[in-house]
């Protein structure tokens, strides 16, 4: 069988990229993306510039501002993202019908295998991929080929925000090996904190560990961090048409309800579920919706964006409790919630910039691994939040 050929194509700091085609004045200018006249305004994207001066996605905005007095800050335009997205996928399906967008954030995964009696080697297509995007959206993107998407998103992430890189087949593991672990997607902040105490920094030096040391250190995780760090990653890339998977958790009240405690309590009930399910899969949410059936056959559908991407109950509930606010707009009683989370893709690895921060999420993290760990010998039922115990079974 012959090695894969995966590319991958970054836009990168995508929505800054679309603002500065629309207005040229941007170009070379510190630029924050921000929903500047919300309360609580968080970074929702910055360009390079931005970037060495501190800011960071998700901070909020007063602090970024702090960081880059100069900036230029411009509200989202979602729809022009996902026309920009739409355009790039055009553009790259000519060359192959396995294209996966990822995070509709400027990221694509094509798959050349095979391809090569037709349109020539893969650094050739990645090339005349470039050329096109360039041509006709103004983007520059990095691209990288591998024999596998881990591998190549990793590559992108080297030479960001410009250049190429190509990884041969056989060289995966020597091309990871001197680079900080926190480059690796899929690892939580759990696993890069465990490895620091460990003082393990850089990826040759866990790829030494056996699997039965890991496992010691990591449970059921081991597995997953044996491959990754050696440049092992078997996962498709899926068609251009083909759906992504989308998780489902559902609750039928055995009376129909309006309590705000039972409602929340069940919500929450579901947000764990999807939880376990996605930290099964080793993946995280970008996107999460919400079905509200009421007592008179009425329905109600609400879906938000869940930044950064998330597996963790807690942040899964806060975001399902948002949509909620939104969904639940009538006052009949309701019979059925149903929680659905898509746009799947690898946690994000990177580390909190304040240290109070990361230490409240490195505890949380650890008590995710424990209840899992519980529920996975006893059941689900095994252990119980404490807003849940007003919830009928599921």
């Amino acid at each position: 069988m012959s090695e894969r050929s995966i590319i991958h194509l970054n836009v990168a700091d995508f929505a800054v990229a679309v603002e500065r085609v629309v207005d040229v004045r941007l170009r070379r200018r510190p630029v924050i993306i921000a929903p500047e006249a919300a309360v609580r305004a968080a970074v929702y994207d910055m360009s390079e510039e931005a970037y060495q001066s501190g800011v960071r996605k998700n901070m909020p905005l007063g602090r970024a501002l702090r960081y880059c007095r100069g900036a230029v800050v411009l509200p989202p335009h979602p729809d022009r993202y996902e026309r920009a997205m739409a355009r790039l996928l055009k553009l790259a399906c000519p060359y192959s019908p396995l294209i996966e967008v990822t995070d509709y954030n400027g990221h694509l995964f094509v798959d050349t295998t095979g391809t090569g009696r037709l349109f020539g080697p893969p650094p050739d297509v990645a090339w005349r991929i470039r050329k096109a995007i360039r041509a006709d959206l103004g983007f520059d993107p990095i691209w990288s080929v591998a024999t596998n998407k881990l591998v190549a998103k990793v590559a992108t992430r080297v030479v960001k925000p410009t250049g190429e890189y190509i990884v041969d087949a056989g060289e995966e593991a020597m091309f990871l090996a001197p680079l900080p672990v926190d480059l690796i997607p899929g690892l939580e902040l759990d696993d890069l904190k465990r490895l620091r105490d460990f003082n393990l920094t850089r990826t040759g030096e866990v790829a030494i560990l056996s699997l039965l040391q890991l496992d010691v250190m990591f449970g059921k995780r081991s597995q997953y961090i044996y491959e990754a760090v050696r440049g092992i990653d078997l996962s498709p890339v899926f068609t251009a048409s083909q759906k992504q998977p989308v998780l489902r958790a559902d609750h039928t009240f055995g009376n129909d309800t309006n309590d705000v405690a039972s409602v929340c309590a069940v919500l929450y009930r579901l947000a764990e579920q999807i939880g376990a399910d996605l930290r099964r899969r080793r993946l995280a949410t970008r996107r999460l919706g919400l079905v509200v059936d009421y007592s008179d056959g009425k329905r109600t559908i609400r879906q938000a964006r869940v930044y950064p991407a998330t597996a963790h109950d807690n942040g899964l509930f806060a975001a399902a409790q948002k949509v909620l606010m939104h969904a639940w707009t009538r006052r009949i009683r309701i019979r059925h919630l149903r929680l659905m989370c898509d746009r799947l893709t690898f946690p994000p690895a990177q580390q909190e910039l304040f240290a109070d921060t990361e230490s409240r999420r490195q505890r949380h993290d650890g008590l995710m691994v424990a209840l899992d760990a519980i529920r996975h010998r006893f059941g689900f039922g095994a252990i119980q939040v404490g807003r849940t115990l007003s919830a009928s079974p599921i």
